[in-house]
């Protein structure tokens, strides 16, 4: 195995011990290729979880790490993210194999178990706490191995993807799975309603809630459209109570395109009411391979539906709650310095940050970790 580490000591200070480490193993007679990032907060000591993070089609594994800026959301966290990386495919664009009509025969499900072990035999990694997410084309992988690779990995996101005919036709999926999708009406790459491509998001859902035996009847919330200008908005709808205690998650992105929500470029209409990478690791973070990793319903609905708002801030954070049980919570600096901490005692509350310079901050809250921009003059 060939490795590279760059020390990223000019992104940001939280991270300055972190590692960027590019990677190669051998599968099916491949050399494949990867990027790792453990950030500075891992010691080995314990086991964390893994994150697979795929990126879209024609892209690679470095233009996900980067407008996906999930990165600094492992910073807080504390697991491990890898980006792999397609292979060509007849048109000379990277890619992973879910059934597209380009003639690929990669085996990405086998890589990718392959990769989760040879990883496993140098960190600490959580067996019970490996997840996969994707944009476009690595939604569709992250589906994929749901269907293909379901002992092994413990919840899926997805954003901007769907499934191919030949994933729903041959799903084979041994357990329930948590799935997340994010994906917007006016997406042109990926259809809302479905093509010869893909499946439509109603049919997509409707799969998984049954899979799962959610309710198929869901919670639906309404996200404060805090950003008036990026030309979308966002509802949350929440298929609850499925076996082993997963829930199916959407988030219907009204007028949205084929982005990343918040993502560091604008690359069509991209939301900017939620943050893809935060919402999709407090999504995680609530399961492991046995399904939902708290027992009690009303700390699960606490940290699922947890609203943050405006962000970026300047004067005031508010923070909205589905209960209002009491709960602490730190705010961050970049520098990992606490500069602001406290108790929520009620479902909505305001934060008064209007003294914080401007700069980057992570509210931790509820064992989960959101990332706010401070605009203050």
């Amino acid at each position: 195995m060939k490795k590279i580490i760059y020390l990223l000591l000019l992104l940001c200070p939280i991270v300055a011990h972190a590692q960027t480490i590019e990677g190669t193993i051998m599968h099916d007679g491949l050399e494949r290729e990867y990027r790792l990032y453990v950030p500075a907060i891992y010691s080995g000591q314990t086991a964390v979880p893994l994150v697979l993070n795929f990126h879209g089609y024609g892209s690679n594994a470095f233009q996900q790490e980067l407008y996906t800026s999930f990165n600094s959301v492992a910073d807080t966290a504390d697991f491990i993210l890898v980006y792999p990386e397609g292979t060509l495919d007849a048109t000379g664009s990277r890619h992973f194999n879910v059934g597209f009509a380009n003639g690929s025969t990669v085996d990405d499900v086998g890589f990718t178990a392959a990769l989760i072990d040879s990883l496993s035999a140098e960190y600490n990694i959580d067996q019970n706490r490996i997840y996969s997410t994707g944009m476009s084309n690595g939604g569709f992988m992250s589906f994929h191995l749901a269907c293909n690779l379901s002992e092994r990995i413990a919840a899926i996101a997805s954003v901007t993807g769907s499934m191919t005919d030949l994933t729903l036709n041959g799903c084979n999926a041994q357990r329930p799975v948590p799935v997340m999708q994010i994906h917007g009406t006016q997406d042109p790459v990926v259809s809302y309603n479905g093509s010869s491509l893909s499946i439509s998001m109603n049919e997509l859902i409707a799969y998984w809630v049954n899979h799962n035996n959610c309710n198929p009847t869901p919670t639906i919330y309404n996200v404060p459209n805090t950003n008036t200008t990026d030309q979308c908005t966002a509802e949350y709808r929440v298929y609850r109570d499925g076996d082993a205690g997963v829930n199916v998650e959407f988030f219907h992105i009204e007028g949205g395109g084929h982005t990343w929500p918040d993502g560091l470029l604008d690359i069509g209409v991209t939301n900017r009411d939620i943050n893809a990478s935060d919402e999709v690791w407090k999504f995680f973070s609530k399961y492991d391979l046995n399904g939902t990793t708290i027992t009690d319903v009303e700390e699960n609905q606490a940290i699922t539906d947890v609203l943050i708002y405006p962000n970026p801030a300047n004067s005031q954070i508010n923070i909205q709650r589905n209960i209002s049980k009491e709960a602490p919570f730190e705010l961050v600096s970049a520098l990992g310095e606490i500069v602001f901490s406290g108790i929520l005692q009620t479902s909505n509350e305001t934060l008064d940050v209007s003294q914080l310079p401007t700069g980057v901050y992570f509210l931790k809250l509820e064992n989960q970790t959101h990332k706010v921009l401070m605009i203050n003059e």
